[in-house]
């Protein structure tokens, strides 16, 4: 069975989970800040097309605060933690196989429903999350986990939140920065830079042996994933019978 696989990802997941909670805040731009409210930990995109870095601290954005009106909260782990377990619960009703990476990310295997249209089955996936959890979600497809990351941040820039890179796959990399490459730390990317490697398609064409050298095996899975070689299986988790929903 060929390898389909898709990384949802929550788009400003913190910002996104306040938002939930308050429908009002629809379009206003919002920043969550860490623990002792110092800094911005999140920003949701209205916040973010404001130049509002992660990392920031708090003082500096008080005047864009008050021009703007920009919601402001805590940081409320056991809401993120809560919203995050809906979001997941939700996807794996979709799929037979499914990996949670992170609080607001998990790889979904579509490898068992080659013959649907998968873009139209990620948009369902994305709809039914935005509705039952009220959670914004955006969806890349591809043939290993490492090309789902960078159809996961074209699909951040569409309308309608889904990209499969299938076919695409050599027109985009040309266009990805290597340094934005899932597991290209900022060491490996000035290595790489010094080598003249700049975009993700230069990285595929580096001869494996020298990858291998100075990257490791994990820089050499990398590259074979980005040239459309799954390297990388999920880490399963099987959804009972009960969950499954196929739309």
């Amino acid at each position: 069975m060929k390898s389909i696989v898709a990384l949802a990802d929550c788009n400003s997941f913190y910002a996104s989970c306040e938002r939930a909670m308050r429908p009002d805040l629809d379009g206003r731009p919002i920043v969550v800040l860490s623990n002792n409210d110092t800094m911005v930990v999140a920003a949701s995109a209205e916040a973010k097309a404001m130049g509002i870095d992660l990392g920031v601290p708090l003082f500096k954005i008080q005047p864009l605060i008050k021009k703007h009106g920009i919601a402001v909260f805590s940081s409320n782990y056991t809401l993120y933690a809560d919203l995050s377990e809906r979001v997941m619960e939700t996807m794996a009703r979709f799929v037979m196989h499914y990996e949670v990476y992170s609080i607001d990310e998990a790889f979904l295997s579509l490898s068992e429903f080659a013959d649907l249209d998968l873009t139209h089955y990620g948009k369902t996936i994305r709809e039914a999350v935005k509705r039952e959890v009220g959670i914004p979600v955006s969806v890349g497809i591809a043939g290993t986990k490492t090309l789902s990351k960078v159809a996961t941040k074209v699909a951040k820039k569409l309308t309608d939140g889904v990209y499969d890179i299938r076919g695409n796959e050599k027109a985009i990399l040309e266009k990805f920065p290597v340094e934005d490459i899932w597991g290209i730390g900022w060491q490996y990317t000035k290595l790489l830079h010094r080598w003249g490697v700049s975009t993700a398609l230069d990285f595929t064409h580096l001869p494996e042996r020298w990858v291998q050298k100075h990257m490791t095996v994990d820089g050499l899975r990398t590259q074979m994933e980005l040239k459309g070689i799954p390297c990388l299986p999920l880490q399963e988790i099987r959804p009972t019978r009960k969950q499954m929903v196929v739309s």
